[in-house]
Order: structure tokens, then sequence, then C-alpha cells
């Protein structure tokens, strides 16, 4: 790759002055920009996660919408209230990002999908770029840049009323934390059991079935004689809403190895991702010969490719909720076809999430390591390749990092944890500033020896996966070790079928 060389006299890009200080001036308003954004998510997760999301959606949307008013009025008077952008600016960025941050605890009502919903979720929002061509478009056609505000600011109204009435006022909770325990006392066996509610109904109908079928004419005296005491009454129910273990602190859950190893991949990737994004014109300047229309071309093509977020994160939201449907914690199949036919363990669903993120990271570090490759190579139509894998990655990390805190830790702290590692990464991209100036200076506009070093960085990536191939050969034990506790039977009708066990 070639650098740019100087030209003599002032260069233009649609009819602006543009010069390697401006390139510099505005990697850093881009780098501090991405980092305040990312950094208010952590306030903002541990608000959410104490009062919910409802309240602060509400003031999210009414910031946003003040936001567009004031850029509006504004713009009415340009010269004396242009002052006004930077209060709008600040309001617009905080309000978009309380409603994108409330919106991720929406997919709690999907059960089963939830990780595909969060991925869409974040597919929006990565994509909602390539609404403004849209907006351009609008205003080309001679709509008035005010009208276009006020419109835009009706809209963040809509979504205050729709809040207003249709959000509740405590958080959603997760799958897990809808379910509940029934206590059965079964006083003729001479021990409790606790199963949890969806376990209930095939419980008691499985016994009754057994105690009320009797082989010969002794069990059924037997089974009438004693009917009282077989007969399970409304008193030996008893309703549990206490949870069964307590859920572990913020504190203790950011120190255990797969939140801090996540950190490190999301870092990691981020920056690489970042440092792309702001160095891209000037790395296609290079390629280009310093041909400024066919750098406008290429960063219009790396705009509308922003659409694949939308397009393709439900992907990786699928592998994150692989097979889930068909899990449950450690409960049997149905009954057998067969009397003498056993019955079948279903999956984990615990295990079978550890499963569905390993595969998710691995196919997300698989294609940045891929995306790496392609940047070294001084190509200009691979770089559409790149721009595509970009958009990729961009959308596939943040969904398998949502889905995996989704997946492994209660929903009470998945708010403050997203925000935590929005705010790591944050500061860890920071390091995008000094790497793109020893691009521009001291390598000479040539990100080779760059992207060779945040190619190798981009390795670590895979210690994630790792962790979690061992933590899912660690579940795997657990349960084993659980079956082989379960070795207290009851015995009915001289089967070898276990009736109830402790």
């Amino acid at each position: 790759m070639r650098p740019l060389a100087p030209v003599d006299g002032p260069l233009r890009m649609n009819g602006w002055l543009i010069c390697k200080e401006q390139d510099e001036m505005l990697n850093l308003a881009f780098t501090v920009g991405s980092f305040l954004l990312s950094a208010i998510t952590l306030p903002l997760g541990i608000v959410m996660d104490k009062y919910g999301p409802r309240k602060l959606r509400l003031l999210g949307s009414t910031c946003f919408g003040l936001s567009c008013l004031l850029i509006a009025y504004g713009a009415y008077k340009p010269n004396e209230l242009s002052v006004l952008i930077f209060i709008a600016l600040t309001f617009n960025g905080f309000g978009g990002m309380c409603m994108t941050f409330t919106s991720l605890t929406l997919p709690n009502m999907f059960g089963n999908l939830r990780s595909t919903f969060i991925a869409l979720m974040i597919g929006s929002y990565a994509s909602s770029a390539v609404t403004f061509p849209g907006v351009k478009v609008i205003y080309d056609f001679g709509a008035p840049f005010i009208t276009i505000l006020v419109v835009w600011a009706a809209c963040a109204g809509l979504v205050f009323l729709n809040c207003f009435f249709n959000w509740p006022m405590e958080p959603f909770p997760g799958p897990e934390d809808m379910d509940y325990t029934v206590k059965i006392k079964f006083s003729w066996l001479g021990f409790d059991h606790k199963i949890t509610g969806k376990q209930f109904y095939q419980q008691v109908t499985t016994v009754g079935r057994r105690l009320s079928v009797g082989s010969n004419l002794k069990q059924k005296e037997l089974i009438t004689k004693d009917a009282n005491k077989l007969c399970l009454s409304t008193m030996d129910l008893e309703m549990d809403s206490k949870p069964q273990e307590e859920s572990p602190s913020f504190l203790k859950t950011i120190i255990t190895p797969l939140f801090l190893l996540s950190l490190v991949t999301m870092s990691i990737t981020q920056l690489r991702l970042l440092f792309y994004m702001g160095a891209m014109n000037s790395v296609l300047e290079s390629l280009t010969d310093g041909d400024l229309n066919t750098v406008s071309l290429y960063s219009s093509i790396f705009g509308v490719l922003q659409l694949l977020c939308l397009m393709t994160t439900p992907v990786i939201g699928q592998i994150m909720d692989w097979k889930l449907k068909d899990c449950s914690d450690g409960e049997e199949e149905k009954e057998p076809l067969s009397k003498d036919e056993p019955k079948k363990k279903r999956r984990d669903r615990k295990t079978q999430k550890v499963t569905n993120a390993l595969r998710a990271f691995f196919l997300t570090n698989f294609l940045l390591v891929g995306f790496g490759v392609t940047s070294l190579i001084p190509n200009l139509p691979l770089q559409i390749v790149s721009f595509i894998l970009h958009t990729v990655v961009r959308g596939f990390i943040h969904s398998a990092v949502g889905g995996l805190y989704a997946a492994v830790y209660p929903s009470s702290l998945f708010g403050s944890l997203t925000g935590m590692q929005s705010l790591v990464s944050a500061v860890f991209s920071l390091l995008q500033q000094p790497l793109f100036l020893a691009m521009m200076g001291p390598l000479g506009g040539d990100p080779l020896w760059v992207n060779v070093g945040l190619l190798a960085l981009s390795l670590l990536g895979f210690l994630l996966p790792l962790y979690l191939v061992w933590y899912r050969r660690t579940l795997n034990k657990e349960q084993e070790q659980k079956r082989d506790n379960m070795t207290i039977y009851v015995k009915i009708n001289g089967t070898n079928i276990p009736e109830a066990f402790v």
C-alpha cells in the first residue's frame, strides 16, 4: 500500500475542504463521541436494573424529542442560535442511548427465543445509520429541514406514549425468573420433595397412574384400603415463591473468568472495528492515489452495507437459541411408548446455552480474523469484502455478548453487566487515536503494521470459546455427579422405573 502523495493546492470532497489535520481532528471527535456513548451505558444499566426500564425510556424519548426541537429551532436562525447544537446533541445522544438500552429488556418476553430478539434489537440499532440516506433524499426533494426534525420529534412522542401506556412499572422478568416451585408433601412416603411448576403435572399424573392401576386383586384391594392415604389433597401443596438460590452480586459477577474474558474479547474486537472505521477514508485515499470520487463511492457503499447488521444478526441469535426448547433443568422426557423402554434424559438447559455461546463466539472470532486478513491486502475491490466482514462482525459480537449475559447471568444484572462491558470497551477503544496518529505520522499513512498488530491481538478473542469448552466440561461433570447422587428410589408395581427420587 502506497502512502498518499502530496498534492499542490487545497483538496476538496463534495465541495468541502479536506486535509490531513482535518482527518486527525475528525478521528479524535469520532473517538471521543464513541467513548462517551459507550461509557454512559454503565450508569444507565445500574439505574435500569434497580428501577426498571419504563422511567428511563420515558426520560430518553423526552430528551430525544427535545433535541430534535432544539436543532429545528437553531436552524431557524443559525447565526444567532447555532450554540444550541451542542446542547441538542447532548440530549440526542443521551436520549437515543436510553431508548436503545431499554429496548434490550423486551426480548425477555420471548422465552427460548430471547437471544434471537436481542440480536434483532442490536442489529436494528447497528444498521440505523441507513435511515440518513433516506432522510437526505427527502431533503433533496425539497422537504424543509425544520419540518423533517419536527416529524422526528413527533415520532419520539409516539415512543413516549407507547411506553407510558404499555410498558410495566417493574422490569421484564427473564424466563428463569418466572419459574416457580410447588412443594409436595408426600406424607405416605415419609419425605418431602420439591419439584418445579412445569414438572408438577407430569409427576402427579405419573404417580397417580401407577397407583391407580394394579397388576392383581391384592394390589387393587390395598389401594382401595389405603385410598385416603394415597390421595394427594390441596393441603399437601404449598406454593413457594422464594428463589431456590440467592443470585450473585454485581461485584462477584464482574470478577468471574467468564465475564473477564468477555471483556477481553469485546474490547479487542471494538478496537479493531473502530480503528478501521476511523482510518477508512485515509486508507481509501491511499488505495485510489487520491481519487476522491472513488473514495466517496466506496464510503457510500460502506454506509449502505450497514443494513447487513439487521439482516445477519438473527443468524447469531438462532445459534445462541439452538435447541433450547428441547432442554429442561434435568427433567425427564414424556412417558415412553413401551413399558420396558427407559426414559430419556432431556438436555440440560445451562449446558446447551454454554454450547451455543461457544459456537457463536468461535464463528465471530473466525470472521474477525478473516476481516483482519483482508485488511492487510492492498486491493481496492477486496475492501468491499472487508466492508461486509466488518459489518457482520460488528453485529455478531454485540449480539453474542448480549446473548451470553442473558443466558448465563440473572436478568436483574443484565443492564449493569452490559454497561460495564461497554464502559471497559470504550476505555480500551481510546487506543485507536494513538494508533491513527502513528499511522499518519511515523508510518507515513500506511496502516500495514498497525493491522498486523491488531490481527495478532485479535487471536486473543479465542480465549473465551476455549474457556467455554472447559466450563462445559465442568457442567457435564456436575450433571453426572448429580445423577449419581439420585440413588434413593421408590419402586411401585415391581418395575425398575423410579417414581420419585431425592
